[in-house]
């Protein structure tokens, strides 16, 4: 095997395939890379048995080939080459790695031991634009659950029907709801899925020049076409919980303010809540302003009071500050939020519209 690629190309595609290494796998060619070059092409997959990356990247092939090597060293070493023309030569047990005055001698694994890439005729498939989706997959991801024993709230609920595209995510505590207008592609009613979290988030931060994604499913996985690229993920079987009832009809108190105004007031009044995570939030109607509350045993107290748009009955709930944070971190500062109240013991629910409308339900705790 003989190729050559570019050093910009080569860590640009490295930086893709490494997302489906195994990291502490026992099986050696998992923490591989497998590279085959045919037809001017260089192929590279990789997989840790749950996840599979397979990218394609142009090359002057002069002997085609395929060997698999170490991932972590490829990487390690490529990031750090001129950028310059990258040559292979071997395959056999060991290859010769030239770019430029650097040369390298590395070990390499049988190809024929890697994993076969997963079929990928899709039952049914939805084409979406990248932008705006990486954006409502950065708003949603956060509120995956990491419970292993409940692994339906680990994956992201994604709902396309009629170009209104809809992500939801809970972990029991909170629940989001995004959902945006877009051209997608022709379908045949609704698609729906539920897509790991952690892929879901892995591909849209993956580097491409692609402007849509193909998201596809097959009886048992999820997955994903865009440019050069083809990312599948075992898909999550069940039934997603039904949100739409979990969320608030009506409210008796609704509070609106900068999203700016908000998370700086929380910034500064969780900063001593060192020992109890909760932040108290009091609506006062008369005077136009929403008091934010910390008090801490070991600490002391700290208060602000954030003047707002506020209509209904005065009104009072503790949330943890953490949640709250995660719910402003993921809008725009210069952006409008609005809290909408019940009772103290129920949830309190942001929402903020645009381009993409966000809502972020959060269950309170005890004051």
């Amino acid at each position: 095997m003989r190729f050559t690629v570019s050093q910009s190309s080569l860590a640009k595609a490295l930086s893709v395939v490494s997302k489906g290494i195994a990291t502490h796998s026992t099986i050696p060619v998992l923490g591989g890379i497998l590279m085959r070059a045919s037809n001017g092409t260089l192929e590279m997959q990789a997989s840790d048995l749950d996840t599979s990356i397979r990218h394609k990247i142009a090359a002057n092939v002069e002997e085609e080939g395929e060997t698999v090597i170490s991932g972590r060293m490829l990487n390690n070493i490529v990031k750090n080459l001129a950028d310059a023309a990258v040559t292979f030569d071997g395959g056999e047990g060991t290859i010769h790695l030239t770019c430029e005055k650097s040369s390298f001698h590395l070990n390499t694994l049988n190809a024929s031991e890697f994993p076969s890439f997963p079929e990928v005729a899709m039952e049914r498939s939805v084409e979406l634009p990248c932008d705006a989706l990486s954006e409502m997959v950065d708003k949603v991801y956060k509120v995956t659950s990491r419970d292993t024993s409940r692994p339906i709230l680990a994956g992201v609920l994604l709902n396309v029907e009629e170009n209104l595209v809809r992500l939801v995510a809970t972990d029991s505590y909170r629940l989001v709801v995004c959902d945006t207008n877009v051209e997608t592609s022709k379908l045949d009613g609704m698609f729906e899925m539920i897509i790991p979290g952690t892929a879901f988030h892995d591909v849209l931060s993956l580097p491409s020049d692609a402007e849509s994604i193909i998201i596809g499913a097959t009886s048992n996985q999820v997955v994903f076409v865009f440019g050069n690229t083809t990312y599948v993920s075992r898909r999550i079987e069940g039934t997603f919980p039904n949100y739409k009832q979990l969320l608030p009809s009506t409210c008796l108190t609704s509070v609106k303010t900068k999203v700016s105004a908000l998370a700086g007031a929380l910034r500064r009044v969780s900063s001593i809540a060192t020992s109890n995570s909760s932040v108290r939030f009091d609506a006062d109607v008369d005077g136009g302003a929403i008091t934010l509350s910390s008090t801490s045993p070991d600490q002391g107290d700290a208060r602000e009071v954030v003047p707002v748009d506020v209509e209904g009955q005065p009104n009072s709930i503790c949330m943890n500050y953490r949640y709250v944070g995660d719910c402003v971190g993921a809008l725009s500062p210069e952006s409008e939020v609005t809290l909408e109240l019940q009772e103290s013991m129920r949830p309190g629910v942001f929402k903020s519209y645009g381009k993409i409308n966000y809502l972020y339900l959060l269950m309170p705790v005890r004051m």
